[in-house]
């Protein structure tokens, strides 16, 4: 399971011209399954989402995780970021899950996140979105749970 982690001031996704979700300061997070990924994966991303130290504490250093910040989560399905890019200029997706398995995983996560926090809003599944966002930071991190 691939996670891309970017901290926030705000962040939505569109579709058709409708906002469906979005959150002031915190953290959005785009998911990529993996075919190989299982319940413990989900249950590490979610550990690791919301408590991942990315906001800045009282003397400005990066120790507080979303929960301790007050901040929402916005949580986007993006498949192409489980690409193989090591070839070519093509990438090549075989290495995402299929949407079925992908489906599931992620409106799983979601609902492990929602369990344990809020507000969490979450983009569309197969939609084509338009997420905006502005970055703090910025601060972008890679996370990979295998």
């Amino acid at each position: 399971m691939i996670a891309l982690l970017q901290r926030v001031t705000q962040a939505s996704v569109t579709i058709d011209g409708i906002c469906v979700a979005e959150i002031g300061c915190g953290l959005l997070a785009f998911i990529a399954v993996e075919p190989a990924d299982h319940e413990r994966h989900l249950i590490r991303m979610a550990d690791k989402l919301l408590g991942y130290r990315i906001f800045a504490d009282e003397h400005d250093r990066m120790n507080l995780n979303v929960m301790q910040s007050g901040g929402g989560v916005l949580l986007v399905p993006q498949f192409t970021l489980a690409a193989n890019t090591d070839d070519g200029l093509r990438p090549n997706f075989s290495t995402a899950a299929r949407p079925e398995m992908a489906r599931d995983y992620f409106t799983r996560l979601a609902t492990l996140i929602k369990e344990r926090h809020q507000p969490v809003a979450c983009g569309v599944f197969g939609a084509d979105m338009a997420v905006a966002l502005v970055n703090a930071g910025p601060a972008t991190f890679h996370i990979r749970i295998s």
